[in-house]
């Protein structure tokens, strides 16, 4: 029901005040939202675009579909053809939100292995203790970085050094690092513990 006809039937002569006064049933778009697009080719919302190319390795179709802030589709794959097995079948609301979907799944695996390469940590125990040391590479344009990060149980930092990001993390160097009281050795080449 329009928001205009609720307030008319429950206050006819505050009609034009009060719906006015009212909040917009959906947000409004801005300069940098794209309009809603929902062609046999090309299917958009607010966030993703889907549209349906020419395969270049065969006869056949595929599509891509891209976040509208990227440059590059996050995800393209074949298409089925129509029934006359020479175009493509149209798209629609239900196909696009399974490519949604399935898109959304591949950045999200994406950002995970992403996240693990970037991070790793080993538990030890060293004193009685339960240790765990982290090692977390950032990466950047001019160079990553690379640091270790030791903590208790309770999640108390007991130590860190800075590392290269080629630095391997394992339990062996974790366990002597942790002996050593979290002092880098001197002299000794740290990337390789």
């Amino acid at each position: 029901m329009a928001r205009r006809q609720w307030v008319a039937m429950f206050e006819p002569r505050l009609t034009e005040e009060v719906s006015d006064m009212l909040p917009p049933l959906k947000a409004p778009m801005t300069e940098n939202t794209p309009e809603p697009i929902h062609q046999d080719r090309v299917w958009s919302d607010e966030r993703w675009t889907a549209r349906v190319i020419k395969n270049e390795d065969d006869d056949g179709w595929a599509v891509a579909m891209t976040l509208h802030s990227e440059s590059e589709p996050a995800l393209v794959g074949p298409w089925t053809m129509g029934r006359d097995k020479k175009n493509p079948k149209p798209l629609d609301v239900s196909a696009f939100h399974t490519l949604v979907k399935t898109a959304s799944e591949v950045l999200r695996r994406h950002e995970q292995q992403l996240h693990a390469q970037l991070n790793r940590n080993v538990s030890v125990t060293a004193a009685g203790r339960r240790i765990t040391v982290a090692l977390t590479i950032v990466p950047d344009e001019d160079g990553a970085t690379a640091s270790l990060v030791a903590a208790d149980e309770f999640g108390e930092e007991l130590g860190r050094a800075a590392v290269s990001p080629a630095f391997k993390l394992n339990a062996s160097g974790a366990l002597a690092w942790a002996e050593s009281g979290f002092v880098r050795p001197g002299g000794q080449d740290f990337g390789n513990l």
